[in-house]
């Protein structure tokens, strides 16, 4: 019999099991197993719990997916919204399912389409990512969760928060940030997208 997760609490870290055993990592292939009204990503091994999103979390999640679909819809890459796996660093061999690193962004976009063959999840790192930011995933998504796309070579990085945007563009191995802030007349080009730009004018607007 599989071994029970043990979560953590994605806001502060701590193991909501005291009797948690440190040496017990996590792999895709539990994962892949769990019971799907349970929410939680893998990161290093360590299941962090996914609480349930906020009203503006979720509007501006689907404004940016929305805007992004509507611009990809004659285009190769495909968009994709939370929840949806990633597992950033995925063995070579396909039946392999012992990586310890599932990630579930709140938006992303995928070009090599062959990353998507299983079916399943995205096996290795999407072009684009989205985090939409809560107080209680702020600390992960600016930290451990970064760190981890940048080293999967996640080539553009998005933190997007009430009251400013960070652009992160993977350059030589490290993200270059920039900062802008949200106001209604905020327009943003992707990056890895040439041409597409997202307008948060509605987002800004949206004091929820």
């Amino acid at each position: 019999m599989a071994d029970a997760i043990e979560y953590y609490d994605e806001d502060d870290f701590l193991p909501l099991k005291p009797d948690r055993n440190p040496a017990r990592k996590f792999t895709y292939g539990d994962y892949a197993s769990r019971d799907e009204e349970v929410r939680y990503e893998l990161i290093d091994g360590i299941a962090y719990m996914m609480a349930p999103p906020g009203r503006w979390h979720q509007f501006v999640t689907g404004q940016i997916f929305k805007q992004l679909d509507d611009w990809l819809e004659d285009k190769t890459c495909e968009v994709y919204i939370a929840p949806f796996g990633v597992r950033l660093f995925p063995p070579a061999d396909k039946d392999d399912i012992t990586d310890k690193t599932v990630v579930e962004p709140d938006v992303l976009v995928v070009c090599d389409t062959e990353k998507l063959s299983d079916g399943k999840a995205c096996r290795g790192a999407p072009d684009f990512v989205v985090e939409v930011i809560s107080e209680s995933t702020r600390g992960k998504d600016f930290g451990i969760k970064k760190n981890r796309y940048r080293e999967a070579g996640v080539a553009e990085y998005w933190l997007v928060e009430k009251d400013a945007v960070y652009r992160n563009l993977l350059v030589g191995g490290e993200y270059r940030e920039t900062v802008h802030a949200m106001d209604e007349g905020l327009e943003l080009e992707v990056g890895v997208l040439p041409g597409c730009t997202v307008h948060f004018r509605r987002m800004a607007g949206k004091r929820l």
